[in-house]
């Protein structure tokens, strides 16, 4: 019998691998002939570095660059054959800096540039970027200055980072970018469908809880039209209602406009990259699971990326979770024919968060799970 496991990261607590691992140690509990087969996925957040690079054998890089204060941190990005796959939260993510000094009109996206920046020095010209958890609302101009894109004000001077920088903007210059840039194709992983302005944008949704008062919106929108408004004239392929221009305040119009990058789902891109579809094919029985199943799974989440593609070969599939709430029964309408919580006992979140209790209640699940299976096989 063989098995495809394809499990997404239990945020803060098991990566896709280990969740993987866990999975497997179950089956074989009772299954010791299952040709087992674990691919680490995710959607394009949180984990897509790592499980790209797991399952594709890849490499991890790490470079110094600037966080959304402007402050030397550590970013790490995977690269596989002549892909770079970066995670903008590496350089520019809300979890990077206190709560306490959350300030878009100040923070910026130049880090992420600076990823970017040496992953091309390093003969990289294919990239998925993943675009989501920032901390910055600032038209992903912080991220086009370190790659050599120049933005004045009506003194020529250049316009400071963050979203006060907007609104100054009178010109756009890049003649100076590496012309490397322009030969990279850059996919990027993005859910969110907002524009980039309105009541529905990026400044009015994700602004306050970026720490943006009602003041700071007013002024970061105004801002926003402006420099769409400066784009525009230089580039006449500047979309600000583009579905997923106003992702990660404004990245998805950064790169569509400045650096024709194209924005695509994040499992559907992920899948794409690990040619995953194919061991789908071959495998008799497919699991798959995230932290939490509930009715937004629904929403361009691995398990039902994953589902989607089992039931294109009518593959049976199982899910494990963390939790699942009362409405994640819709994903029985999904392809998911099965749903199974792992927790075996009434305990803090903590000790269920813990990687090494959450490891063995995924594989004692499994296990008994698989149980069932094999005799039903019987």
């Amino acid at each position: 019998m063989k098995v495809l496991i394809a499990v997404d990261s239990f945020k803060g607590s098991m990566s896709s691998m280990e969740a993987g691992n866990a999975v497997q140690k179950g089956i074989k509990m009772c299954m010791l002939d299952a040709e087992v087969k674990i691919m680490p996925v995710a959607d394009g957040g949180e984990g897509t570095v790592q499980a790209l690079v797991s399952g594709l054998n890849g490499e991890l890089h790490t470079v110094t660059v600037k966080n959304p204060l402007g402050e030397d941190v550590d970013a790490t990005y995977g690269i596989f054959g002549k892909t770079a796959v970066i995670e903008m939260s590496a350089a520019a993510g809300i979890t990077l800096i206190d709560k306490s000094e959350l300030n878009p009109l100040v923070t910026t996206t130049y880090g992420v540039g600076q990823i970017i920046a040496d992953a091309i020095n390093k003969g990289y010209r294919d990239f998925i970027v993943g675009i989501g958890g920032s901390a910055t609302n600032d038209g992903g101009v912080g991220m086009l200055q370190a790659l050599g894109f120049e933005f004045y004000d009506k003194e020529g001077k250049h316009v400071p980072f963050g979203a006060r920088g907007l609104g100054k903007i009178v010109g756009i210059n890049d003649e100076n970018v590496n012309p490397e840039v322009f030969e990279c194709a850059f996919n990027i992983a993005c859910d969110v469908t907002n524009p980039l302005l309105g009541e529905n944008g990026c400044t009015a949704i994700y602004g306050p809880q970026k720490g943006a008062s009602e003041e700071d919106i007013e002024i970061m929108e105004q801002g926003m039209k402006n420099y769409a408004l400066v784009a525009k004239g230089k580039y006449k392929n500047a979309d600000v209602n583009f579905p997923g221009a106003g992702a990660a305040g404004g990245m998805g119009f950064a790169f569509m406009t400045f650096l024709n990058g194209k924005l695509k789902s994040g499992i559907d891109l992920i899948l794409e990259k690990t040619e995953i579809e194919k061991y789908i094919k071959d495998a008799d029985l497919v699991i798959t699971g995230e932290g939490k199943i509930d009715g937004q799974t629904v929403m361009g989440k691995v398990p039902v990326g994953i589902a989607r593609l089992a039931k294109k070969y009518g593959k049976t599939v199982i899910a494990f979770c963390g939790c699942a709430t009362k409405d994640a029964s819709a994903l029985n309408n999904h392809g998911i024919d099965g749903i199974f919580p792992i927790l075996r006992t009434v305990c803090t979140e903590q000790d269920a968060m813990n990687t090494r209790n959450a490891m063995d209640n995924l594989s004692d699940t499994a296990q008994q799970v698989m149980n069932l299976y094999s005799h039903l096989l019987d």
